[in-house]
């Protein structure tokens, strides 16, 4: 019986059933063999209520949903231009800064290339900048700020690794601010390869670009300073975050209406929350299961074997990590694989929060890759192109990204440094 609902469950798998079914089915298939009780399962499943941590999620999602929704996006490239449109280069530089400063905000890429790039996508096009220019940018960026707090990835790592939340915030300043950095020079050297536009410096125009988005542009200060300055944790930092940007976009800029508008992105947005939680519940299953038969004990003893240095095992671990993003969505991938390396890691001497980076780095690079790369498929959809396409016009970020990779890997203090300077380490 246990072989037939196996052949059952690889062949519904196949045809395209959600991913937490197949993750619930397989621990309740490896349960039954081991001759444990299947109520193992929702034991996990409840232990996850328990979890403080959990109630950001939700919160933060909402916050960073309400942001997309409203004109605040407008506010911030007209800001970021107003800033930055004088360098060669500058507007990809807006284009780079506002798509992470959304994607740590709604922790979800296809959020920001929605929401952002018809904004910016005419407007790269309008400064004489190439279609594959402009079209790989905002492939690439709308990954961007994954290492930035309060990303959704970040809290959902933190939860599965058991590592404090603020520790990880602090640990992905650094890596995520190497990555803007390193595409900002190249999009400077593109833009003074090909002349683009620029435009003269004007303090009139920077302060009325100021005053417009005075309201959203203390939150990242609010938020990290709440934390760091012992005010309040993240849980409550994530409900003062969603509180903060609900009255100021509904009773100050009055962007959204509260009828028409709140219950839908409410709505919107727990959708997102749902499908991770459940994927989580039934994912916590499974990884107890592997826990109890020892499988990463095992991975490690066969690891051994073939790898005998940590440089070889961070080499490996990359590789890895790149495939994964390629085939998994990154919530998936933190839920199922990062139970799995965890041990490995720690046993070849790499710190939880420097794996962190590590990990979600590549995955954040994997959504640019395929054969299912995420950014590829929704950068086609919204900007009416083929995915080789994107593909194509993405690649040279890709490698700028590849690089920032390799650094965040060979130098674990690019992670930590902070975490040590605040004394969460």
């Amino acid at each position: 019986m246990t072989t037939f609902y196996a052949i059952a469950l690889v062949v519904l798998s196949l045809c395209g059933i959600p991913l937490f079914v197949v993750i619930a089915g397989l621990a309740l298939l490896f349960f039954a063999a081991a001759g444990i009780d299947s109520s193992a399962v929702i034991i996990e499943m409840y232990r996850l209520t328990s979890s403080p941590m959990l109630v950001a999620i939700p919160l933060f999602t909402f916050a960073g949903y309400l942001l997309a929704e409203s004109k605040s996006p407008e506010r911030f490239i007209n800001l970021y231009h107003a800033l930055f449109s004088w360098l060669p280069g500058g507007l990809a530089i807006v284009a780079i800064i506002a798509c992470a400063f959304f994607t740590a905000f709604t922790g979800a890429s296809g959020v920001t290339v929605i929401a952002l790039g018809g904004l910016l996508y005419p407007m790269l096009l309008k400064e004489r900048y190439s279609e594959s220019f402009s079209l790989g940018l905002l492939t690439c960026c709308g990954s961007l700020g994954l290492l930035f707090p309060p990303s959704l990835p970040l809290i959902l790592y933190a939860l599965i690794a058991q590592v404090n939340v603020d520790a990880l915030f602090l640990a992905g300043i650094v890596p995520g601010s190497l990555m803007v950095v390193f595409l900002s020079l190249y999009s400077l050297f593109s833009g003074a390869k090909v002349k683009v536009a620029r435009e003269p410096f004007r303090w009139p125009v920077v302060l009325k670009a100021v005053r417009e988005a005075m309201w959203i542009l203390p939150l990242p200060f609010i938020v990290l300073g709440g934390i760091y300055g012992g005010i309040f944790t993240p849980m409550e930092a994530a409900a003062v975050t969603a509180g903060y940007v609900f009255i100021v976009e509904i009773f100050i800029h009055r962007d959204l209406r509260f009828f028409r508008d709140v219950p839908r992105i409410a709505s919107e947005s727990m959708i997102l929350v749902g499908g991770i939680l459940l994927m989580l519940g039934c994912a916590l299953g499974f990884t107890n299961y592997l826990v109890d038969e020892q499988i990463p004990m095992k991975i490690l003893e066969l690891m051994r074997q073939y790898i005998t240095s940590k440089l070889m095992f961070l080499v490996v671990l990359n590789l890895f990590l790149l495939v994964v993003g390629c085939l998994m969505d990154i919530f998936s991938a933190i839920i199922v694989v990062v139970p799995l390396i965890l041990p490995v890691a720690k046993e070849f001497g790499v710190h939880p929060l420097h794996l962190g980076m590590i990990f979600l780095t590549a995955l954040e690079i994997g959504y640019m890759t395929p054969p299912v790369g995420l950014n590829l498929f929704i950068s086609s959809y919204r900007f009416k192109k083929t995915i080789p396409e994107c593909f194509v016009a993405s690649w040279p970020f890709t490698c700028v990204l590849m690089v920032a990779l390799i650094l965040i890997t060979l130098f674990p203090d690019l992670s930590l440094f902070l975490v040590r300077l605040f004394g969460r380490l």
